[in-house]
């Protein structure tokens, strides 16, 4: 059996994070998919999935961390052609990659206990985005 819907985000711009888990899991819920996997894919190329504990501390430590490794800058071939100031959105959400796939145990999300599904906005400008939820395995 295989389920699919959108989460629909409004993002403020680089480095704004959503904690997406509750409406991943309730997403599971609806399917009725009670064993399978659950697959979270962010539909655009300058933001990205993954997990982390989202707290305020690593809010702040993943975008400053991705920032000191890909760092903004004009000097990127993609600024050289588009001169749209987000060469680095492309390549941070690149490296992060966009989807993430979590299992699915009793009807609800397999992770730790201090482990959020988290959407995270690489792009410069506020965006509208669209998360792919695609859910398979079987019920009861």
């Amino acid at each position: 059996m295989v389920f699919q819907t959108d989460i629909n985000l409004l993002t403020k711009g680089h480095g704004d994070m959503h904690d997406i888990t509750d409406q991943v899991n309730s997403i599971v819920q609806q399917s009725g998919i009670t064993q399978g996997m659950v697959n979270i894919f962010n539909i655009g190329s300058t933001a990205t999935v993954g997990t982390i504990e989202f707290e305020p501390g690593l809010q702040q430590d993943l975008p400053s961390l991705l920032n000191r490794l890909i760092p903004p800058s004009r000097d990127y071939g993609h600024e050289q052609t588009w001169h749209d100031g987000n060469g680095h959105s492309h390549l941070q959400a690149t490296w992060m990659g966009p989807s993430l796939t979590v299992p699915i145990r009793n009807g609800t999300l397999v992770l730790g206990t201090w482990q959020q599904i988290f959407h995270l906005e690489c792009d410069i400008r506020p965006r509208q985005r669209a998360l792919a939820i695609t859910i398979y395995g079987h019920g009861h």
